[in-house]
C-alpha cells in the first residue's frame, strides 16, 4: 500500500488494481449513506471490486485496518464486513497471511461429494490420476480413532494425486477399514477411483465432515503444482455404513482449482464415498 497525496493505492498480486480518493470516500453521500449500515457499504464495495474484475480470484485483498482507514471506520465495523463475505463464500482468511478473494465456483456448505472423476467428467473434461502410495500399515492414534478401531489395528491406506486435463486438482489421502473392503490393496486404479469402488460397494448411511482453509505443507505443494504460499481447501470426511465406519480420506485442492457440490441426500442411495 503506498500513499500519493490524496490518494490511497493499493497493490496486490504484484499490480496496481484500485485507486481511491481518500477525500471523496470519506465524504461521499452514496458510500455511507443512511439508513445503510457501513459494514453493508462496505461490503456492497467489495463485491463491487470482485464483480467488475478489479479483485481477481486468489488476490490478496487489503487488510481490515487499511480499510477502516480509507472508509473513515471502526476496524470492528471493516471486520464485521469481511467475516460476513467469508462466511458467504467471497472471501477466505488465512491466518497470519491474510483475506484472499475465492473463486465464484466454490460453495460454502457442502453435503454430498461426488466421485472427483464423475465431477471432472461432468464438466467435459478428462479426469486421470496417478497412484503414489497403496500399502497395509498401523493405524496411527488419529487414525485409529477416525476408523473406530484400536491402535495399531492394521488398515489399508492409499494416496493419489488426481488431475483435471492434465493439471492437479486434488490430493486423496485415504484409510480404509479392511473389513469394510478386504481386497482394497489388490485392485486395479487405472480406470476408476477408490470413491467409485466404495460407492459401488457399500450404501453409505452416515458421514461426518470438515473443511478448512489452511497453507499446504511442502509435499501436498508439490504433488498439487503451487507454491506454499497459495491457500488450500481441505477436507476431512469419514463415511459409514450401518455401525461400520468404512473410510477416513483427507481431500487437499488447490483454492484456485477446487470444485465441490452437494445434495443431502441419503435415501438407501450410494450418494458419498
Amino acid at each position: 500500500m503506498r500513499r500519493a497525496g490524496a490518494l490511497l493505492v493499493f497493490i496486490v498480486g504484484g499490480r496496481i488494481v484500485q485507486y481511491i480518493q481518500l477525500r471523496e470516500r470519506v465524504k461521499s453521500a452514496v458510500m455511507f449513506k443512511a439508513p445503510v449500515p457501513r459494514y453493508a457499504a462496505l461490503k456492497t464495495y467489495v463485491c463491487e471490486q470482485i464483480e467488475k474484475g478489479k479483485w481477481q480470484p486468489n488476490d490478496k485483498i487489503p487488510s481490515e485496518t487499511s480499510l477502516a482507514e480509507t472508509f473513515g471506520i471502526s476496524r470492528m465495523t471493516a471486520n464485521r464486513a469481511i467475516r460476513e463475505l467469508t462466511d458467504e463464500g467471497r472471501l477466505i482468511r488465512i491466518a497470519g497471511v491474510g483475506t484472499f478473494v475465492l473463486p465464484p465456483k466454490v460453495r460454502g456448505t457442502i453435503l454430498e461429494i461426488r466421485s472427483i472423476s464423475e465431477e471432472i467428467i461432468a464438466r467435459g473434461h478428462i479426469h486421470s490420476s496417478r497412484l503414489l502410495t497403496i500399502e497395509k500399515m498401523e493405524a496411527s492414534a488419529f487414525v485409529a480413532r477416525s476408523l473406530e478401531l484400536e491402535e495399531g489395528a492394521e488398515i489399508f491406506h492409499a494416496v493419489f494425486v488426481h488431475f483435471e486435463n492434465d493439471e492437479p486438482v486434488q490430493l486423496e489421502n485415504r484409510f480404509v477399514n479392511p473389513a469394510a473392503a478386504p481386497d482394497f490393496l489388490s485392485l486395479d486404479f487405472t480406470n476408476r477411483t477408490p470413491s467409485d469402488y466404495l460407492l459401488g460397494r457399500l450404501p453409505v448411511t452416515e458421514i461426518e465432515q470438515t473443511i478448512e482453509a489452511r497453507l499446504p505443507s511442502k509435499q501436498e505443494a508439490a504433488h498439487l503444482a503451487i507454491d506454499l504460499a497459495e491457500p488450500c481447501l481441505v477436507l476431512e470426511r469419514t463415511s459409514r455404513t450401518g455401525q461400520m465406519v468404512v473410510t477416513h480420506v483427507r481431500l487437499v485442492h488447490p483454492g484456485k482449482r477446487m470444485t465441490l457440490g452437494g445434495r443431502n441426500s441419503f435415501d438407501n442411495t450410494p450418494s458419498i464415498g
